[in-house]
């Protein structure tokens, strides 16, 4: 069992000049009532808005803002906010507030308890509460079964937005991570399985995401095929030539 002392949370954000700040400030106020110290900090990716100049009016002792000007991906975000937190534990979750922060306090709980390395909300735990489209279990449930194929991995659900590693995982595994986009979150949990971190376990979350997409057909199609291809690059790294093992 370890006592957690300090947290970071990391935000990525993309075009969210209507609602960052307000999820910042949610976050925040979420944060507030656990035990220990913590910091967040949200990473703009890309000044393509007015994300940036919403997001540093709340800009306080406990909330960084950071970002760069060009548009780079999901994952380059995160990896660049985990790679500047100080907490003994580092997690990141979607800048949306489609999942809950209230349920963070549980998986902390089980970090915790468990002495993990890693803890990933989970759709399919057993008591989450989820709102999920049809087509996106769906989607969902195929990708599930393409990574457990090609990696083998413990955890049943890769993909939520939110995910908790302790701080000696983060400077051994996210130094080494390439995929910017789509596989990121696949990427970051067979990278450190491979690296020894396999004390990972899985809670529940509460996720609503019920409110309207704007992506076009064309454009999902373009997502599953860029998945797919990171997906495969993450695998021929992994298993052929063994990247991830050599890169120090």
């Amino acid at each position: 069992m370890i006592k957690i002392k300090s947290l970071s949370l990391v935000i990525p954000a993309f075009k969210q000049e209507k609602t960052i700040a307000q999820n910042i400030e949610k976050l925040d106020k979420a944060l507030s009532t656990l035990p220990y110290s913590y910091e967040i900090i949200v990473v703009v990716d890309g000044f393509l808005d007015n994300t940036y100049k919403n997001a540093k009016s709340v800009e306080k002792k406990k909330i960084k803002i950071l970002g760069y000007e060009k548009n780079l991906g999901k994952g380059f975000a995160v990896k660049y906010g985990m790679l500047k937190a100080k907490g003994g534990v580092v997690g990141f979750i979607d800048g949306g507030m489609d999942i809950d922060p209230a349920g963070i306090s549980l998986l902390l709980d089980l970090m915790s308890f468990h002495n993990a390395d890693i803890v990933v909300g989970s759709k399919l735990h057993p008591e989450s509460k989820v709102n999920y489209p049809l087509g996106r279990k769906i989607l969902s449930w195929g990708y599930r079964s393409l990574t457990h194929f090609l990696f083998g991995l413990n955890v049943r659900d890769t993909q939520v937005g939110l995910k908790f590693f302790r701080k000696k995982v983060v400077k051994d595994v996210f130094p080494r991570i390439l995929v910017k986009n789509f596989a990121f979150d696949v990427e970051v949990l067979a990278v450190a399985i491979s690296r020894g971190y396999k004390k990972i376990y899985e809670g529940p979350i509460e996720l609503d995401f019920s409110g309207a997409s704007n992506i076009t057909a064309t454009s999902f199609w373009k997502i599953i095929l860029h998945m797919l291809w990171d997906t495969f690059a993450v695998f021929y790294r992994l298993k052929i030539l063994n990247y991830y093992y050599n890169k120090k």
